[in-house]
């Protein structure tokens, strides 16, 4: 089987990639524009072609294309400060990447969407990835979609693992309001045993919601990081107007913030995802999230590598 990952130098592709040549896959197709993280692809997997290139536009990628079996669609605009990167990162990119499998014959996709397209919040995220989906379904093409919620694990960039950098590196950790907001964060190699699992037996025109199987309030997650860490920051609770506030300066003088405005309402939208026995469906375990935590921060082999922002 000849596997092609479009967005495979981020969260889940770094982590997917370990976990198939695990499974004896060899055959795989590598695609990311990000030119550092691709490096760090390329360098920790010199056995598999890894190209660095932009998928929403056309280009010599897509002959290497040619002969593939699957698409795991990774690519995604997480964060961003105006909807551009957004509707080329998830819609262009999608149409792209679409009309090429068609034209080299590649039969199915297992798609990556987000538990968002079933969120309160309405943002430019949201909206494209409702978008992204609907290029999916209308492509014709054998397809499997993926809805995840909140990813932890090696190679996070964002979320969890840049909170755990940054808390690292100040003496005091802000918390917006109470921090009572509900979370339910999913552990990535979770998610990825599940992205196998539809490899070897995809449910062909099915949609899932794969959300975290335990419910934690933010502050409890941040408390669990400076315990994995041994981070020495104060976790300080501030009035979230004030941090609001914080966060729209930072992106003044930041081109790509962490943490945007958009993101702060999401996190306190108040959003409780569907949890569907994922666990049974793909004959995945589900790891506890103390356990994934602490595999996160402190395992010997991956957890000292970071992606670039």
């Amino acid at each position: 089987m000849k596997i092609i990952i479009p967005g495979a130098a981020g969260l889940v592709g770094q982590n997917l990639i370990v976990l198939l040549k695990q499974e004896g896959y060899r055959d795989i197709l590598a695609i990311d524009k990000h030119p550092t993280n691709t490096a760090l692809l390329r360098e920790l997997h010199p056995d598999i072609q890894v190209i660095e290139a932009d998928i929403s536009r056309p280009g010599e990628w897509q002959e290497a294309c040619e002969g593939g079996d699957v698409v795991v669609m990774l690519q995604a605009q997480i964060g961003a400060k105006d909807s551009g990167p957004f509707i080329a990162n998830n819609i262009t990119s999608t149409e792209v990447m679409l009309e090429t499998m068609k034209a080299k014959g590649i039969p199915r996709v297992v798609h990556i969407s987000s538990s968002v397209v079933e969120s309160v919040a309405a943002d430019d995220y949201t909206e494209t990835k409702k978008r992204q989906e609907k290029l999916v379904v209308d492509s014709g093409l054998d397809h499997c979609i993926l809805r995840p919620t909140l990813m932890f694990g090696w190679f996070d960039r964002k979320h969890l693992g840049w909170l755990s950098r940054f808390m690292r590196k100040v003496p005091v950790f802000p918390i917006p309001g109470s921090g009572r907001y509900m979370r339910q964060p999913l552990y990535v190699l979770d998610f990825c045993r599940i992205i196998v699992s539809c490899l070897k037996d995809m449910p062909v025109g099915q949609t899932f919601n794969i959300t975290g199987r335990e419910e934690i309030d933010y502050i409890d997650i941040i408390r669990a990081i400076k315990r994995a860490t041994r981070a020495r920051a104060w976790i300080v609770r501030i009035p979230y107007g004030l941090f609001w506030f914080l966060l729209w300066l930072w992106g003044l003088f930041d081109r790509d913030p962490p943490f945007t405005t958009q993101q702060l309402k999401a996190l306190v939208a108040g959003d409780e995802f569907e949890l569907i026995p994922w666990w049974e469906i793909f004959g995945v375990e589900a790891t506890p999230f103390a356990t994934a935590i602490e595999q996160t921060f402190n395992d010997p082999t991956y957890s000292s590598y970071e992606l670039d922002f």
